[in-house]
């Protein structure tokens, strides 16, 4: 497809996976961050995933030589034809750098951005060609997870979205299309929806934190992959969900503040597996197990994706 070279700003973990994704695509790719070392580490994040995952269609170094890395936006930009943003959640900052890729970049550039639920009409505001910003959300992480939102703003033309999707698709990766924006876009108003009903279930003391894992581990996560929520309530009948929803409704969170249990271990300052310590005490075995599990589950994913198509 008619995209030409593509540049990723920001090369942490979804920056210089989406840079991997286009380089193994075929993709002539410039990386950019504010740092040497940070594009040395995402390189060599680069090279650990393609011999991880084994998914190299061309040798491994041929895919690596793809991939250019410099630390001004000017010199990523001066040759792409597709530019996608993947830096930290800060709307202000997303502002600055849209405007000057709006001044650096020819009209018929695409300007994507990454964002996992910033309004892309917001970022695109005061643009002279608003009609080129869009959203492409890649899920992290990018290598492993197939789907990516594509979400427009009020002003982003229909055309750039179908180009987004032609090149999402071209990448190997499952697009889905939104009509029109709205907050946290399909996937994490889904993910947080679940995530508050898992947090109330604990704080009301109705099950302990393992537990509602476990539930969706060997419940409804052996389900998913198949069946979607609306394809889920048509096969187990849509009287039954109808009936279910009658009396259950009523009794389901419908909090508008987030959880006061989870405010409590991020102010102590336990943030999850990055810190050590969250739900979880993320001993080394239990991160390397469970990243280990994480990888090799997707992969087997991926290829039973391939081997539909």
């Amino acid at each position: 497809m008619k995209i030409g070279n593509v540049a990723v700003l920001g090369a942490g973990t979804m920056g210089h996976g989406i840079a991997e994704l286009a380089a193994l695509a075929s993709w002539e790719v410039t990386l950019c961050d504010i740092s040497d070392e940070l594009l040395g580490k995402a390189l060599e994040a680069i090279k650990e995933s393609l011999a991880t995952t084994e998914r190299c269609p061309d040798d491994c170094a041929t895919v690596m030589q793809r991939i250019k890395c410099v630390i001004s936006i000017r010199d990523a930009v001066g040759s792409a034809g597709l530019v996608i943003e993947c830096l930290p959640e800060d709307l202000e900052l997303k502002q600055k750098v849209f405007r000057e890729l709006d001044r650096l970049c020819a009209p018929d550039v695409i300007l994507a951005t990454n964002t996992s639920g910033l309004s892309p009409t917001i970022i695109a505001r005061g643009l002279e060609h608003p009609e080129r910003v869009v959203v492409a959300h890649f899920w992290n992480p990018p290598q492993l997870i197939p789907l990516v939102e594509v979400v427009p703003g009020e002003r982003t033309s229909g055309e750039v979205v179908d180009r987004t999707m032609e090149w999402v698709k071209a990448l190997g990766k499952k697009p889905v299309r939104m009509k029109k924006e709205c907050p946290g876009f399909i996937g994490n108003r889904l993910q947080l929806a679940l995530l508050r009903e898992a947090l109330y279930i604990v704080e009301q003391g109705y099950a302990d934190i393992e537990e509602v894992d476990k539930s969706i581990t060997y419940g409804h996560g052996r389900r998913l992959p198949v069946t979607g929520p609306f394809c889920s309530a048509d096969m187990g009948g849509l009287d039954v969900f109808h009936r279910i929803s009658a009396y259950l409704f009523t009794e389901l969170s419908n909090a508008t503040k987030p959880s006061g249990l989870m405010q409590k271990i991020v102010e102590g300052g336990n943030l999850g597996l990055k810190s050590g310590k969250g739900f979880y005490d993320w001993t080394p075995e239990m991160k390397e197990k469970m990243m280990r599990l994480r990888t090799e589950t997707l992969m087997e994913f991926l290829e039973k994706d391939r081997r539909d198509d």
